[in-house]
């Protein structure tokens, strides 16, 4: 399977997933840090992807959603946005909505 078709299951088969830089509890950048809390206030769980262990990842996950940075978080197998997006909609109240929907049409 190539790297794509790997992003690509790995956003299909997650409610919602961060791809970032670390983990969510040992995050190696500020941004990512920012935008796992933000999904970690939530209380709804997530998925992550350290992409400084993968480096084929890290290499084209810009190619597949055409977003150039890191963090990029996905919800519904939709890219929703990075740092600033994720903690815009999380300030509005919006992410756990968001997140809610997402795992609830994923549990059928």
């Amino acid at each position: 399977m190539d790297v794509l078709e790997r992003i690509d299951q790995q956003v299909k088969n997650n409610p919602v997933v961060i791809y970032m830089k670390g983990t969510p509890q040992f995050p190696s950048c500020g941004f990512s840090s920012r935008t796992a809390d933000a999904l970690k206030q939530t209380g709804i769980d997530f998925s992550y992807v350290n992409v400084l262990e993968d480096q084929e990842v890290f290499m084209n996950l810009p190619r597949y959603a055409d977003w150039p940075t890191f963090p990029q978080v996905f919800v519904d197998g939709e890219l929703i946005g990075g740092c600033d997006i994720t903690l815009d909609i999380h300030s509005k109240g919006d992410l756990k909505e968001m997140m809610e929907a997402a795992v609830a049409k994923n549990a059928h």
